[in-house]
């Protein structure tokens, strides 16, 4: 192996094997080749959160987190533990410490996280799908940026146990794949079982556009989601109809990102202050933001975003999926500096922050490109509606 690939390597994986770990038995994921973020408790194992002072610091897991035992009982392998953003604070997939995976299919652009490693590691076919997570965007961005299916389920229905926590309020257990139907296969697994009865009636009859939530997409996006979001509806049959979220997105996006931070606060903020220069200079800004965020911003911030998520899930009335980008533009570059990343991540909040603060499931389908280079299509269903979204996608990749 020659030191570029090494190199390479090692910003995609923390440890891998042949496999790392086999699956405890057979089942409907034998076969499946599974990369996990660096966030879940593997038996045997450390977690170390994308952080080297982390890591030193950490235990050997004695029990599988919920998600990695399902997943194993199923017949699923584990290649390895795949990078991840520092602490998981991130939507770029750009770490400080063991630098930037690769985007192979927008090579010279970041993979987007903070689930990079596994983005990064199905992406280029070392691995068949990738367990990751999703509290902000951190499946849905790197799903856009590379090309992949993503899935966030609906919030609580699959078990967080042994999952690192970033919000708990946000956080979910989240997967991507290459393929609709792996990724199907995936949350067959992870998901409370379907109402197989209501879902042969067919869930969605009517694809929801919502001009008003297009304002943070670049003019390109905008452009490749009409045509997206027409050509969906028109496969799938599906009566298009137009209606308005209202509100201010950039609004929205700070409101969430304050009741966040409250939340990364308490997770995370004894620890960094015990290690100062521990973090990477992004990351380490982002947790001095949220150190002055005061309890009466906090207050505000919560309360908008609850009155969001009631907005949102009147529009979201049985059989409406709602259609938007998953992200503003596709991915940047490798060499964009922070300040250029931080626009781009306030932006994309503006899109993330809907699913993430209703607590909705939402698919995402490699169904765009703006300027040759991929950026998913996204779509949000009612609470609950996990399952049929995942066959949603299935259907369509076969049309």
């Amino acid at each position: 192996m020659t030191t570029s690939e090494t190199s390479t390597e090692k910003t995609v994986w923390r440890e891998r094997g042949a496999p790392l770990l086999a699956p405890s038995d057979s089942g409907p994921l034998s076969g499946l080749r599974l990369a996990v973020k660096d966030v879940y408790a593997i038996a045997g194992h450390r977690v170390g959160a994308g952080n080297p002072d982390w890591l030193a610091e950490a235990e050997l897991e004695s029990t599988h987190a919920w998600a990695v035992g399902a997943l194993l009982d199923a017949g699923a392998e584990i290649t390895g533990i795949a990078q991840t953003d520092e602490l998981t604070y991130s939507l770029d997939g750009v770490n400080a410490h063991y630098g930037t995976p690769p985007n192979p299919q927008a090579p010279g652009h970041i993979p987007g996280g903070s689930s990079s490693g596994p983005a990064s590691a199905v992406a280029l076919h070392e691995t068949d799908a990738g367990l990751g997570t999703d509290t902000a965007g951190s499946i849905r961005v790197p799903a856009s940026y590379c090309g992949l299916y993503g899935m966030r389920p609906t919030h609580g229905a699959v078990p967080v146990t042994g999952m690192l926590p970033l919000a708990p309020d946000f956080d979910t257990v989240a997967w991507l794949a290459r393929d609709a139907a792996t990724l199907a296969r995936v949350g067959d697994v992870l998901l409370p079982p379907a109402d197989r009865t209501r879902e042969d009636h067919g869930p969605f009859r009517t694809a929801l556009v919502a001009p008003d939530l297009l304002a943070p997409a670049v003019p390109q996006v905008r452009e490749a989601f009409e045509t997206a979001a027409a050509g969906l509806a028109s496969r799938l049959g599906l009566r298009r109809e137009v209606r308005e979220l209202g509100g201010d997105p950039a609004e929205r996006a700070e409101s969430f990102s304050v009741a966040q931070a409250a939340q990364v606060r308490e997770c995370d903020g004894a620890w960094v202050a015990a290690h100062p220069g521990a973090l990477g200079a992004e990351t380490r800004r982002r947790f001095v933001w949220a150190e002055d965020v005061g309890a009466e911003r906090v207050a505000r911030a919560r309360e908008s975003v609850s009155a969001t998520a009631r907005a949102l899930r009147h529009l979201l009335t049985p059989g409406t999926v709602l259609l938007l980008p998953a992200t503003p533009g596709p991915a940047p570059s490798r060499e964009a500096g922070a300040e250029e990343r931080s626009a781009v991540r306030r932006a994309a909040l503006q899109l993330t922050c809907l699913a993430s603060g209703a607590g909705l499931p939402c698919l995402v389908l490699p169904r765009m490109t703006a300027g040759g280079l991929p950026v998913g299509l996204c779509l949000i269903a009612a609470p609950g509606s996990d399952h049929a979204l995942l066959n949603l996608g299935v259907a369509d990749s076969r049309r």
